[in-house]
């Protein structure tokens, strides 16, 4: 049974940093490709960061510069570090597995986490 396990969220004020991490078991993540997406209070989720089973990542504009996505294929884990956190990023963080395809489309991903609330304060 593929299983995806985001921690790492918490409250922090503007400019604090945090780090999600998403294992994955029941699932090789090392072909995979992997997201983070984010749904805030009244939105629809976004694609937040994306990194494809080559390494190559892709992010959102509202992040680029902020967050960096990578993995870690020996623990079948891939990282998110939020850096420079504004009161915008608060929303729950969903981590996403899938074989491929637009980065920031639902659709691409198969698997999905439960999520991880991330409030960032003014």
């Amino acid at each position: 049974q593929v299983r995806l396990v985001e921690s790492g969220g918490g409250s922090v004020q503007a400019g604090g940093s945090l780090r999600l991490s998403c294992a994955a078991t029941g699932y090789s993540g090392s072909s995979t490709c992997m997201g983070w997406f984010r749904q805030a209070p009244g939105k629809d989720r976004e694609g937040v960061a994306h990194i494809d089973s080559d390494g190559e990542t892709s992010y959102a504009d509202s992040v680029k510069g902020r967050f960096t996505i990578s993995r870690d294929n020996a623990k079948n884990t891939v990282y998110l570090q939020m850096n420079s956190l504004k009161p915008e990023d608060t929303a729950m963080y969903y981590c996403a597995a899938g074989p491929g395809g637009v980065w920031s489309r639902e659709p691409s991903y198969k698997y999905w986490g439960q999520g991880t609330q991330v409030t960032v304060s003014s």
